[in-house]
């Protein structure tokens, strides 16, 4: 079944559902990954600081709905004509799998394993929660093992925090494959109904707006999923016809204008909409920015086509899966610093309104130097997991799943 059959329409041209050209990718929402993965790390990370304590870092949680729409758009373009039959949905399975699990369960045994330490060192006790207490206990650790974290079962974030939005996509991943197989050219109107009920529902019982996690991630997660897959399915191949034929001083200059201009709106939406309801929206204008620097047609996007960009959309998962840990550990590192020295590195703030230990306590600037600091530290752990653990352990999923 082709992508022209799933949508009733006559074939396109040459493109192909994963570029202009048969193995292509897009770049520019690759390295777009990469910015948002820094910017949710961003959210995380506790100081005194201008840059934390700005609104638009403070919405800067949205950016996780940019990931669900991109996913969607990346993975109907790819699969949505390869699923028809069960040894292809099996494949499918196993490959997302295998693109998913292998970094959490590394970074769930990383952070038992500094439970561990800290029941077995008294001074690492700081003044938190007791070692597997809290947002570390035991039946947590089980319901994360089983990437059930973010389906509901719980009642508080736990162990790797953003781990929540993993569990939501790997299940939103099955759900896609097994909606494809079985409704096959109707698939659409699925997502469709997925889109417009979503919010309804997230609006009607949710009274975190969009910041939702552990409790409704799940209905989060297939809002903006079904977005970037209606968008792959009805938009993707005049994407590709479209990124063939930029070219010209003037066109590049009108689509960098648009870039500009994209790039503004998601920081007012952002910086506006993150502390109320208007967030909802946000799986849309992710969508509309997505649309956008998929054509790659402006000077922005060819920033965002080298190779350090690249590279940090390289490294975006693993700078979301360990970006807690880092973070932790360097509050850890600092408080002990703290008793020892009282050099003022880390304290009680006031973060956005509430009440935090973070960074800056006696100087914002030092606040400031714990961000770059941080940033710094976090891709360079992104660099080692994704090397030693991401990489190659999708490489051996991949050749497991060619044996189905």
């Amino acid at each position: 079944m082709t992508q022209a059959a799933l949508l009733n329409l006559a074939p396109a041209p040459a493109a192909t559902r994963a570029g202009t050209k048969a193995g292509e990718r897009f770049l520019v929402l690759d390295s777009w990954r990469g910015v948002c993965a820094l910017l949710v790390a961003l959210f995380h990370f506790p100081t005194s600081s201008m840059i934390s304590q700005s609104a638009f870092v403070g919405g800067s949680y949205l950016f996780v709905d940019f990931f669900f729409v991109l996913s969607g758009f990346v993975i109907a373009s790819s699969y949505a004509d390869r699923l028809n039959e069960p040894d292809e949905v099996a494949r499918f399975a196993l490959v997302r799998f295998g693109r998913v699990y292998p970094l959490h369960l590394v970074m769930l045994l990383a952070f038992a394993a500094f439970e561990m330490l800290r029941l077995l060192l008294p001074q690492l006790h700081g003044t938190g929660a007791a070692p597997f207490t809290g947002g570390f206990d035991v039946k947590s650790l089980v319901t994360n093992l089983f990437l059930l974290q973010g389906m509901g079962l719980e009642d508080h974030l736990s162990w790797n925090a953003p781990s929540w939005s993993i569990s939501a996509e790997f299940f939103t991943y099955l759900m896609f494959a097994g909606v494809v197989f079985v409704a096959g050219r109707r698939a659409w109107i699925w997502f469709v109904a997925a889109a417009l009920t979503a919010p309804l529902f997230l609006l009607a019982f949710s009274n975190r707006h969009m910041d939702v996690s552990f409790d409704f991630g799940f209905i989060r997660c297939l809002y903006g999923f079904s977005l970037g897959a209606l968008l792959a399915w009805f938009h993707h191949d005049s994407i590709a016809e479209a990124r063939q034929s930029l070219a010209g001083g003037r066109a590049r200059m009108a689509w960098t204008l648009a870039e500009v201009m994209m790039i503004a709106v998601i920081g007012l939406f952002v910086s506006l909409a993150g502390s109320n309801d208007a967030g909802i929206a946000a799986p849309f204008v992710f969508a509309l920015a997505l649309f956008l620097f998929a054509h790659e047609g402006g000077l922005v996007s060819a920033l965002l086509r080298s190779r350090p960009m690249l590279a940090l959309g390289a490294f975006s998962y693993s700078i979301y899966m360990v970006h807690i840990f880092v973070q932790a550990r360097m509050i850890n590192v600092a408080g002990l610093v703290e008793r020892k020295l009282g050099l003022g590195l880390v304290g009680d703030i006031t973060l956005r309104g509430e009440a935090a230990t973070g960074f800056g306590a006696a100087s914002p600037w030092f606040g400031f130097a714990a961000i770059l600091a941080m940033l710094v530290a976090v891709v360079v752990a992104s660099w080692v997991s994704w090397r030693f653990v991401e990489m190659p352990a999708l490489a051996w999923f991949r050749r497991l799943a060619k044996r189905i």
